[in-house]
């Protein structure tokens, strides 16, 4: 585990620059993150941070891009509009959770 500093804070990330520790994340945060990959957050991204962040704390693991579109009903199409191509992996980054299993 590595120790970032990021807007001022120390962030605990992985070797990809995931964010290891939940408590750690906050919305600036998510801003920060999303600039990163060269996104701006809309209301709509900002849903799905947070069923991300929902579904992880009642799972205990990432949702995969299926499970988003089918338990949290944001159609797949939309994802990859939001954000583009590698959805998953990018949500994840940006909602400060481990990259999903099977996403490379």
């Amino acid at each position: 585990m590595t120790i970032a500093q990021m807007d001022g804070r120390e962030i605990h990330v992985d070797q990809e620059g995931f964010v290891t520790e939940y408590d750690d994340w906050d919305p600036d945060l998510a801003d920060l993150l999303a600039t990163n990959i060269g996104l701006e957050l809309t209301r709509r991204h900002r849903e799905v941070l947070e069923f991300l962040r929902q579904d992880y704390r009642q799972q205990g693991e990432t949702p995969t891009l299926r499970r988003v579109t089918a338990v949290g009903g944001f159609p797949t199409r939309e994802l990859f509009r939001l954000f583009p191509k590698k959805p998953a992996k990018k949500m994840s980054y940006v909602a400060g959770l481990p990259k999903p299993v099977g996403c490379v």
